[in-house]
């Protein structure tokens, strides 16, 4: 989660005037790989981060306890109790777990994937038509949401889709992806609306009440592609960020390098590496479950 240089403002360059015209080729940081750039614009090049990436493994004194990784959970454990502190531990620390067992099928995961590599992979114009910014449509694919306002570009780019509680048309839908986009997010909604219960229960609610307030009523699929970089050490492909969300379902290619912020403990913090698991899949609390825990908290103590 580091770069080693910063790029606002470099050599006096028009920052807003580069920034529009890289955004309308309609074409995405793939089509800047796709036009051979062999360096990265000055409008991706990011300030380096000041926290250390911190180590899992033991043996030595630079190395973070082991209660620092990040924790596993098995939903077919044959004891709710077990699963249900098990998610309140990870929910209180880090905020992040992974979860095995979790009944979206293997097949369903590797198709969307790859689906989303195909979208991306096409030639630029088949992917203009959807390329779009504001929130007046269900399907979108842009690069970076926040381009105009954010201190750096995120070599990225995205293909959004608004599923819930209305589904976009078939039609709308890119050809590539249209045959597993709903059915991933049903199941990952399935998924979420498990865990939602099993939340409820870790904040000593009713099962259903996390549900029943409509925490997974809206589902939105934001498929990140991160083209490759010809200099990575300047960029970033997702800065630092927190989801404004209830909760995150998030499938991992083979890839890795997603990293969560975490506190060691002694005011030591820094980034911890989530590795790829096969089949796993990585649940985030977002902002949104955040406020209303801590909501929900206050009110049993009033």
């Amino acid at each position: 989660m580091s770069a080693t240089r910063a790029g606002g403002g470099v050599g006096g360059y028009d920052r807003q005037r580069e920034l529009q015209a890289f955004d309308d080729t309609k074409a995405g940081v793939k089509g800047l790989v796709d036009a051979g750039v062999t360096a990265v614009p000055a409008i991706f090049h990011h300030a380096p981060d000041s926290l250390p990436v911190l180590q899992q493994a033991a043996g030595d004194g630079d190395t973070v306890a082991a209660t620092m990784t990040i924790p596993v959970i098995d939903l077919s454990c044959a004891r709710r109790e077990e699963v249900v502190r098990a998610v309140k531990a990870a929910a209180e620390t880090v905020g992040f777990f992974l979860v095995v067992n979790h009944g979206v099928a293997g097949g369903l995961l590797a198709e969307t994937l790859a689906a989303v590599r195909r979208f991306n992979e096409a030639p630029a114009e088949a992917k203009r038509p959807y390329y779009f910014r504001g929130n007046a449509r269900k399907v979108t694919f842009n690069s970076n949401f926040d381009l105009f306002q954010a201190p750096a570009a995120n070599w990225r780019d995205t293909l959004f889709c608004d599923v819930a509680p209305e589904p976009p048309r078939p039609e709308e839908l890119p050809e590539p992806v249209r045959h597993v986009m709903v059915e991933f997010s049903g199941a990952a909604r399935e998924l979420a609306e498990r865990l939602l219960e099993l939340l409820s229960e870790a904040l000593g609610l009713a099962r259903d009440h996390l549900r029943e307030m409509g925490c997974a009523e809206g589902v939105g699929v934001a498929s990140n592609y991160y083209p490759p970089c010809p200099e990575p050490h300047l960029t970033l492909g997702t800065s630092r960020h927190t989801d404004a969300s209830f909760l995150t379902v998030l499938v991992q290619d083979g890839m890795g390098g997603l990293q969560v912020l975490v506190d060691g403990g002694g005011g030591r913090r820094g980034w911890l590496d989530v590795p790829p698991m096969p089949g796993a899949l990585v649940i985030n609390i977002g902002d949104l479950l955040q406020a209303s825990a801590r909501s929900l908290f206050i009110i049993s103590l009033s």
